[in-house]
């Protein structure tokens, strides 16, 4: 069996919230991504047993801690990744992902850290983010373990930070994450990855397209389905305030669901969303067509 280590042990006479701090202070990525797994297992085995202390009031950092390894550019300045046909594209393109699934992580540990306690959410919802983190921890560490493979390193491009952007803009509304960061960004992943990994095939680089295609994409999938979920838990919540479990969708009004979403999205995101809309991977997560297509055309209105 087994024997924790000191970090592990320390961890473990925590709550989540307490934990997820830690990963959030936690600078470098390819440690943040290690703790993080770490305290994903203690959770999910019974070892970290509360969510939080209803008594101790913790508040998640501004800005979660990192390196200054990455050279941070505007996204309007950010160089083309190309089309994965030569060695420089697929490092460029593999880079981009690591980078983001380093943000992927500290969103995910942020979402229980910030919104957790104060939204009084139900155990399942840690529960999911904390997949969702151990997850996105573990396609970071493979990215950058690939990129290595492929002659470069994490910190060797310029990244932009845009998602951690959108994280600030909706720090004081769980729905508006909700729908940001996972109903949106994580949604265009959907739509994107598809075309990526023939890309890579093409190219001839079958070990990027099949950690692509094998592991982050149906592992995504997952994550839309998290956001999906609790976006609809906390509308239902709020229009039905004696309600505190999470209930079918066949409970929900869909046209209700997808108006609130359309709003929040105009508040908080801007421009239209671009098609090709990934149907199949988005049916799978939990959106209708009217989740992407509808609020498309809305936004140009």
């Amino acid at each position: 069996m087994r024997r924790m280590s000191a970090i592990e042990v320390e961890a473990g006479t925590q709550t989540l919230v307490e934990a997820a701090l830690r990963v959030l202070n936690t600078a470098d990525p390819f440690e943040k991504a290690r703790l993080g797994d770490s305290v994903a297992c203690q959770w999910l085995q019974g070892t970290i047993t509360h969510p939080y202390d209803p008594s101790v009031d913790l508040n998640a950092p501004d800005r979660p801690a990192r390196l200054s390894n990455v050279k941070l550019v505007s996204p309007s300045l950010m160089p083309k990744l190309g089309k994965a046909g030569s060695l420089q594209s697929r490092q460029a393109i593999v880079h981009s992902l690591a980078h983001t699934e380093s943000w992927a992580i500290d969103l995910s540990w942020d979402i229980i850290a910030r919104f957790g306690k104060q939204e009084a959410m139900p155990r399942e919802f840690f529960t999911d983010f904390v997949k969702v983190a151990q997850d996105e921890g573990r396609h970071f560490t493979l990215l950058a373990a690939r990129l290595e493979e492929l002659g470069s390193y994490y910190g060797a491009l310029p990244a932009h930070d845009g998602l951690w952007d959108s994280a600030s803009a909706t720090s004081k509304d769980l729905l508006a994450r909700l729908a940001i960061e996972h109903c949106v960004h994580e949604a265009r992943g959907l739509d994107v990855l598809p075309t990526t990994i023939s890309r890579f095939r093409n190219g001839g680089d079958h070990s990027t397209a099949d950690l692509l295609e094998r592991v982050v994409y149906p592992e995504e999938i997952t994550h839309c389905a998290a956001g999906v979920k609790w976006f609809k838990y906390i509308f239902l919540r709020s229009t039905c305030p004696a309600s505190h479990e999470y209930e079918s969708e066949t409970l929900i009004e869909e046209n209700e669901v997808i108006s609130k979403f359309h709003a929040v999205v105009r508040t908080y995101f801007r421009g239209p969303l671009k098609p090709p809309f990934n149907k199949v991977a988005r049916k799978a997560a939990g959106f209708g067509p009217n989740w992407a297509e509808r609020q498309s055309m809305t936004l140009f209105l």
